[in-house]
C-alpha cells in the first residue's frame, strides 16, 4: 500500500468515524506535536518528527468511539526509501467500546468504578521507508472505567495480534498473539488561573514471538504523557478549544526489538498544539 493510498483511506475512515457522531456526544481535533530524540530500530542517531494529527471521539447509544491518524513526517536520519531526505509514515487507530451500562441499561454503584466495557480495534500503518512496515493490528478485550470529579480513566486487558511487512528481508510477517495492558487517561485541574488538562496512554505489550530477521521479540513498553494549558479557555475562546504544552514519549524494545539493536529505546520531550472544532 503505497502512502498516497493510505492516506486516501485514512480520510475514508475519518469521514466514516464523524459520520457515526449522529451520537450523544462527539469531540474532533487536529494537532501538531515535535520532538527530536526520537528513535527508530536499526538506526543509532536521533530523530526529528513533525507530527500532525486528526482525532475523534464520540459517544452513542450503546458506547464509544475513537479514531485517529497520524501524519509523521522525518529528518534526515531516518531516511525514505531510495533517498535521502526524511520518511513519511501515516498511522490509524481505531477502537470501539461497548459498555456495559449502555448496553443492559443497569447502573453501576462501586465507587470509582463507572462502567465496563469490551473493546474492539485497530492499528494500520503505511512508511515509506527501505522496511516499508504496513502494520495490520488487531486488539480486543474487557476494559474497566474509572470516573473521577477531575477526571477518568481506562484500563484494560488485551488480545493482541500483529501482522507487518518487512522490506528489508521481504517478508510478511504474522507475530504470535499476546496480550496487552493499555491505560489512558484526561484529568483537569487548575494551577491558580491556569486551567490544565493531564492526558496520555500506557501500554504494555508482551512477547509476540519472532521477527522478520527471525529474532525473539521482547515485550514493549509505549507511553505518551501531555500537561496541556487551556489556552482558549483564558483567552475566552471557550473552555477545551485550544491547547497547547508539553509532552514525554518513552518507549523500551521498540516494535518489539531490543539490544543489542540501536534505536530501540525512546526518551524525548515534545512540544504539542491542539485544535478542538
Amino acid at each position: 500500500m503505497t502512502f498516497r493510498k493510505a492516506l486516501c483511506i485514512a480520510a475514508e475512515l475519518a469521514s466514516v468515524s464523524m459520520a457515526a457522531s449522529a451520537a450523544d456526544w462527539s469531540d474532533t481535533s487536529i494537532s501538531y506535536r515535535y520532538g527530536n530524540k526520537f528513535s527508530e530500530p536499526g538506526i543509532d542517531k536521533d530523530i526529528s518528527k513533525d507530527i500532525i494529527g486528526l482525532t475523534h471521539v464520540d459517544g452513542f447509544k450503546y458506547g464509544s468511539n475513537f479514531f485517529n491518524v497520524d501524519i509523521l513526517i522525518s529528518d534526515q536520519n531516518d531516511p525514505q526509501a531510495n533517498g535521502t531526505s526524511g520518511a513519511q509514515e501515516i498511522y490509524v487507530v481505531y477502537a470501539n467500546q461497548l459498555h456495559f451500562t449502555k448496553v443492559t441499561g443497569k447502573t453501576l454503584d462501586l465507587g470509582v468504578i463507572k462502567d465496563f466495557a469490551w473493546s474492539t480495534g485497530f492499528d494500520l500503518n503505511s512508511k515509506n521507508t527501505e522496511f516499508a512496515p504496513k502494520v495490520r493490528k488487531f486488539i480486543t478485550g474487557p476494559v474497566i472505567k474509572f470516573g473521577f470529579p477531575f477526571g477518568w480513566a481506562d484500563l484494560g486487558l488485551m488480545y493482541y495480534k500483529e501482522k507487518n511487512h518487512n522490506g528489508i528481508v521481504g517478508t510478511n510477517v504474522n507475530f504470535d498473539a499476546t496480550y496487552r495492558i493499555a491505560a489512558a487517561w484526561g484529568f483537569n485541574f487548575a494551577a491558580g488561573p491556569v486551567p490544565l488538562e493531564l492526558n496520555g496512554f500506557f501500554n504494555y505489550t508482551g512477547e509476540k514471538g519472532k521477527d522478520g530477521f527471525g529474532t525473539d521479540t521482547k515485550p514493549e513498553t509505549w507511553t505518551n504523557i501531555f500537561l496541556m494549558v487551556d489556552v482558549g479557555q483564558m483567552a475566552g475562546l471557550g473552555k477545551h478549544t485550544l491547547l497547547v504544552g508539553p509532552g514525554y514519549e518513552y518507549v523500551k524494545n521498540k516494535f518489539g526489538s531490543s539490544p543489542p539493536t540501536s534505536g530501540t529505546k525512546t526518551s524525548t520531550a515534545m512540544i504539542k498544539g491542539e485544535w478542538h472544532f
